[in-house]
Protein backbone atom coordinates (compact mmCIF):
# COMPACT_ATOMS: atom_id res chain seq x y z
CA UNK A 1 0.00 0.00 0.00
CA UNK A 2 2.94 2.36 0.55
CA UNK A 3 3.48 5.09 -2.02
CA UNK A 4 0.24 4.08 -3.71
CA UNK A 5 -2.08 6.95 -4.58
CA UNK A 6 -5.50 7.08 -3.01
CA UNK A 7 -8.43 6.44 -5.37
CA UNK A 8 -9.70 9.26 -7.56
CA UNK A 9 -13.25 9.25 -6.18
CA UNK A 10 -15.95 11.88 -5.74
CA UNK A 11 -17.99 11.64 -2.53
CA UNK A 12 -21.51 13.02 -2.19
CA UNK A 13 -21.48 15.35 0.82
CA UNK A 14 -23.86 17.81 2.42
CA UNK A 15 -22.70 21.29 3.42
CA UNK A 16 -24.44 23.94 5.45
CA UNK A 17 -25.77 26.76 3.27
CA UNK A 18 -27.64 29.64 4.93
CA UNK A 19 -29.23 30.54 1.59
CA UNK A 20 -31.27 27.32 1.77
CA UNK A 21 -34.64 27.96 3.42
CA UNK A 22 -36.28 25.68 5.93
CA UNK A 23 -35.21 23.55 8.87
CA UNK A 24 -32.52 21.69 6.90
CA UNK A 25 -30.19 24.39 5.48
CA UNK A 26 -27.84 22.03 3.64
CA UNK A 27 -27.07 21.44 -0.02
CA UNK A 28 -25.37 18.64 -1.90
CA UNK A 29 -21.72 19.17 -2.77
CA UNK A 30 -19.40 16.82 -4.57
CA UNK A 31 -16.06 16.34 -2.83
CA UNK A 32 -13.24 15.13 -5.03
CA UNK A 33 -11.03 13.29 -2.57
CA UNK A 34 -7.74 13.85 -4.40
CA UNK A 35 -8.48 17.58 -4.69
CA UNK A 36 -9.32 17.75 -0.97
CA UNK A 37 -6.12 15.96 0.07
CA UNK A 38 -3.76 17.56 -2.50
CA UNK A 39 -0.76 19.22 -0.88
CA UNK A 40 -1.79 18.07 2.62
CA UNK A 41 -0.66 15.46 5.10
CA UNK A 42 -3.82 13.80 6.39
CA UNK A 43 -4.87 10.89 8.55
CA UNK A 44 -7.74 8.81 7.20
CA UNK A 45 -9.36 6.05 9.20
CA UNK A 46 -12.21 3.83 8.17
CA UNK A 47 -14.68 1.82 10.17
CA UNK A 48 -17.66 -0.49 9.63
CA UNK A 49 -20.40 1.95 10.49
CA UNK A 50 -21.76 5.01 12.20
CA UNK A 51 -23.57 4.41 15.51
CA UNK A 52 -21.91 1.00 16.00
CA UNK A 53 -20.32 0.24 19.41
CA UNK A 54 -16.55 0.18 18.80
CA UNK A 55 -16.72 2.94 16.19
CA UNK A 56 -18.80 5.22 18.45
CA UNK A 57 -17.33 4.42 21.86
CA UNK A 58 -13.65 4.11 21.00
CA UNK A 59 -12.31 4.67 17.52
CA UNK A 60 -13.88 7.95 16.39
CA UNK A 61 -13.81 9.66 19.80
CA UNK A 62 -10.15 8.67 20.30
CA UNK A 63 -9.12 10.22 16.98
CA UNK A 64 -11.04 13.38 17.88
CA UNK A 65 -9.43 13.50 21.35
CA UNK A 66 -5.91 13.07 19.92
CA UNK A 67 -6.34 15.58 17.10
CA UNK A 68 -3.91 18.09 18.65
CA UNK A 69 -1.21 15.41 18.88
CA UNK A 70 -1.65 14.73 15.15
CA UNK A 71 -1.42 18.44 14.36
CA UNK A 72 1.76 18.74 16.44
CA UNK A 73 3.27 16.03 14.22
CA UNK A 74 2.49 17.89 10.98
CA UNK A 75 -0.93 16.46 10.11
CA UNK A 76 -3.28 18.99 8.49
CA UNK A 77 -6.57 17.13 8.95
CA UNK A 78 -8.06 13.90 10.30
CA UNK A 79 -10.84 12.21 8.31
CA UNK A 80 -13.14 9.31 9.08
CA UNK A 81 -14.61 7.54 6.06
CA UNK A 82 -17.43 5.04 6.32
CA UNK A 83 -19.84 3.30 3.97
CA UNK A 84 -22.74 5.38 5.22
CA UNK A 85 -24.67 8.21 3.56
CA UNK A 86 -24.16 11.92 4.26
CA UNK A 87 -27.29 12.18 6.44
CA UNK A 88 -26.21 9.34 8.73
CA UNK A 89 -22.64 10.66 8.99
CA UNK A 90 -23.88 14.15 9.91
CA UNK A 91 -26.21 12.86 12.64
CA UNK A 92 -23.50 10.57 13.98
CA UNK A 93 -21.04 13.46 14.22
CA UNK A 94 -23.66 15.50 16.08
CA UNK A 95 -24.37 12.58 18.41
CA UNK A 96 -20.66 12.12 19.19
CA UNK A 97 -20.04 15.84 19.62
CA UNK A 98 -17.02 15.69 17.31
CA UNK A 99 -14.97 18.85 17.22
CA UNK A 100 -12.05 17.97 14.94
CA UNK A 101 -12.52 14.81 12.90
CA UNK A 102 -14.09 15.40 9.48
CA UNK A 103 -16.61 12.73 8.51
CA UNK A 104 -16.67 11.53 4.91
CA UNK A 105 -19.68 9.60 3.59
CA UNK A 106 -18.77 6.83 1.17
CA UNK A 107 -22.43 5.95 0.63
CA UNK A 108 -21.88 3.79 -2.43
CA UNK A 109 -18.67 2.25 -1.08
CA UNK A 110 -16.68 3.34 -4.13
CA UNK A 111 -13.66 4.71 -2.23
CA UNK A 112 -13.66 1.70 0.08
CA UNK A 113 -13.96 -0.76 -2.82
CA UNK A 114 -11.09 0.86 -4.68
CA UNK A 115 -8.98 0.67 -1.51
CA UNK A 116 -9.63 -3.09 -1.45
CA UNK A 117 -11.36 -2.83 1.94
CA UNK A 118 -15.03 -3.39 1.04
CA UNK A 119 -16.38 -6.45 2.84
CA UNK A 120 -19.76 -8.12 3.15
CA UNK A 121 -21.18 -7.85 6.66
CA UNK A 122 -24.50 -9.59 5.91
CA UNK A 123 -23.84 -11.84 8.91
CA UNK A 124 -24.88 -8.86 11.10
CA UNK A 125 -27.34 -7.33 8.62
CA UNK A 126 -25.09 -4.46 7.50
CA UNK A 127 -24.55 -5.36 3.84
CA UNK A 128 -21.37 -4.03 2.24
CA UNK A 129 -19.16 -2.08 4.65
CA UNK A 130 -15.54 -1.19 5.25
CA UNK A 131 -12.97 -3.29 7.02
CA UNK A 132 -11.32 -1.28 9.79
CA UNK A 133 -8.08 0.43 8.69
CA UNK A 134 -6.16 3.71 8.94
CA UNK A 135 -3.56 5.44 6.82
CA UNK A 136 -1.38 8.49 6.64
CA UNK A 137 -1.63 10.19 3.28
CA UNK A 138 0.84 12.83 2.11
CA UNK A 139 -0.21 14.73 -1.03
CA UNK A 140 -2.46 11.83 -2.09
CA UNK A 141 0.18 9.12 -1.53
CA UNK A 142 -0.20 6.55 1.23
CA UNK A 143 2.92 6.71 3.41
CA UNK A 144 1.74 4.53 6.33
CA UNK A 145 -0.86 1.75 6.41
CA UNK A 146 -2.58 0.18 9.44
CA UNK A 147 -5.03 -2.65 8.85
CA UNK A 148 -6.82 -4.83 11.32
CA UNK A 149 -5.89 -8.50 10.93
CA UNK A 150 -8.13 -11.16 9.43
CA UNK A 151 -10.10 -9.31 6.75
CA UNK A 152 -13.05 -11.51 5.80
CA UNK A 153 -16.70 -11.47 4.77
CA UNK A 154 -17.96 -13.90 7.42
CA UNK A 155 -17.28 -12.19 10.74
CA UNK A 156 -14.59 -14.71 11.65
CA UNK A 157 -12.46 -13.33 14.46
CA UNK A 158 -15.01 -10.68 15.35
CA UNK A 159 -14.43 -7.00 14.69
CA UNK A 160 -10.84 -6.33 15.73
CA UNK A 161 -9.69 -2.87 16.77
CA UNK A 162 -6.10 -2.12 17.73
CA UNK A 163 -3.87 -1.83 14.67
CA UNK A 164 -5.88 1.13 13.37
CA UNK A 165 -5.99 2.93 16.73
CA UNK A 166 -4.78 6.55 16.65
CA UNK A 167 -1.93 5.80 19.05
CA UNK A 168 -0.34 3.52 16.39
CA UNK A 169 -0.37 6.34 13.85
CA UNK A 170 1.00 8.82 16.37
CA UNK A 171 3.86 6.43 17.16
CA UNK A 172 4.68 6.09 13.44
CA UNK A 173 4.62 9.87 12.95
CA UNK A 174 6.75 10.37 16.06
CA UNK A 175 9.34 7.88 14.75
CA UNK A 176 9.31 9.58 11.36
CA UNK A 177 9.89 12.97 13.00
CA UNK A 178 12.73 11.59 15.17
CA UNK A 179 14.42 9.99 12.13
CA UNK A 180 14.21 13.25 10.19
CA UNK A 181 15.86 15.20 13.02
Amino acid sequence: MFNREIPDVTLKTRVRDETVDGPNPFRWQDMKVREEFAGKKVVVFSLPGAFTPTCSNEQCPNYDRLYDAFQALGVDDVYCISVNDAFVMYQWGQNLGLKNVKLLPDGSGEFTRRMGMLINKDHVGFGMRSWRYAMIVDDNKITHWFEEPGINDHGEGGDPYGESAPEKLIAALTNETAEAA
